[in-house]
């Protein structure tokens, strides 16, 4: 089978790659978008349709959703696969979802729940995995004294999300709705598994808070996203994200020693040990590694789904603490191949009682690593995939 690939730089593009050369698929790599940002649609049309004209394929695949891919697949009565690893994808919402030739893959079962029906057959939930091969292969290969410089009691891998935070960006908001606002993100803060703000946002605050939001996102198409989907998700769940991640990691530094790997300004962590960005196919399979803690602190905009964060951390042998999410049980046993939390307190609790138990906390994570080679690696993923994609 012949697949073009359309790539744009996600970092599981390369995994998933591997997968399906494993697979025995021929896979045709388009990256001009991984090299040039903002890359216009309509020459995105051009050269993908003028690559499927000159050499035939079985299938067009990209991570995350293409409009525009859709609509050149359409039309050419290809089929589409797309598989969502992040959230939001205001793309979802283009009337391109609904082209019968699509066939997209959700890890989120909430998001898949709100984008089923929009294409009901086309439309699948399916959780994202890990190349348990390359993550295990830069571990081995490292020498022992560049696997020591990555060894630490707590580390946190990924954004503050503090620079791709609109909700910062509000202007002149009128002081009950403000207070309101800041009171529902307060009360969120303090549940776990749950994402509650979608259900109870009023119709006439939304209206007023888009009025004075200074970046409120619109799409170049007619679209089913609404603005209670924006306020929600991409406003005050980014600034849930933010407020979560600062408050818990300032934290963990009163007490413990925490390495934290990020873009994100760290000005407001005095007490972190910043260590800057990490590469994604060489370092942080050391990071996640040689971390006696590796924790996760899901973005709110995921509602139910397991990030990659925590697939990645279980592929490279690491013990993962993380916030909990309604899906995780699907997947792993509580206690036994994972560890969560759902509380500040509980968190550090958590972080002390680890720290002190070396052999339980390697049981733990030699048990979560046994899970994933077995279960949830992307070829058994791929495998999945391609039989929901061409099942008819």
């Amino acid at each position: 089978m012949k697949i073009l690939f359309y790539r744009y730089g996600s970092i599981c593009e390369p995994d998933i790659i591997d997968a399906f050369h494993e697979y025995g698929f021929e896979i045709t790599e388009v990256t001009t978008e991984v090299y040039t940002k903002n890359f216009p649609p309509a020459e995105g049309v051009a050269l993908v349709s003028r690559i499927l004209m000159d050499t035939p394929h079985d299938a067009v695949f990209t991570i995350n959703f293409f409009p525009f891919i859709a609509e050149v697949c359409n039309i050419m009565k290809l089929r589409y696969i797309s598989w969502i690893v992040d959230s939001p994808v205001l793309e979802l919402y283009s009337p391109a979802v609904s082209n019968p030739w699509n066939r997209i893959f959700l890890f989120d079962r909430s998001l898949y729940h709100e984008i089923s029906p929009m294409n009901p057959d086309c439309v699948f939930y399916l959780p994202l995995a890990v190349n348990v091969n390359q993550k295990q292969n830069a571990i081995k290969n490292a020498p022992v004294s560049q696997r020591k410089k990555y060894a630490s009691d707590l580390s946190f891998v990924g954004s503050l999300y503090t620079e791709k935070c609109p909700y910062q960006d509000l202007e002149n908001l009128p002081g009950r709705l403000l207070g309101y606002f800041d009171g529902l993100i307060e009360a969120q803060l303090l549940v776990y598994g749950y994402y509650f703000i979608d259900d109870i946002l009023k119709d006439e605050d939304i209206q007023i808070f888009k009025k004075h939001a200074k970046h409120f996102p619109s799409l170049p198409y007619a679209s089913s996203l609404t603005d209670r989907v924006i306020v929600s998700q991409f406003f005050l769940g980014t600034q849930v994200t933010v407020l979560e991640r600062e408050r818990l990691l300032k934290r963990l530094c009163t007490e413990f020693s925490v390495d934290l790997y990020t873009g994100s300004d760290t000005s407001k962590l005095p007490g972190i040990r910043a260590k800057g960005l990490a590469t994604t196919m060489g370092e942080m399979p050391l990071i996640f590694h040689e971390s006696r803690i590796n924790l996760n602190f899901t973005a709110k905009s995921i509602r139910s789904a397991l990030p990659l964060r925590i697939w990645d951390i279980l592929g490279c042998g690491g013990f993962c603490l993380t916030n909990y999410q309604s899906e995780l049980p699907e997947y792993f046993t509580i206690g036994e191949e994972i560890e969560t939390y759902s509380s500040e307190e509980e968190l550090t609790e958590k972080c002390r009682y680890y720290l002190e138990h070396e052999s339980r906390r390697k049981e733990i994570a030699n048990n979560a690593y046994e899970k994933v080679v077995n279960c949830h690696t992307y070829i058994i993923r791929l495998c999945e995939l391609m039989e929901l994609a061409f099942a008819r």
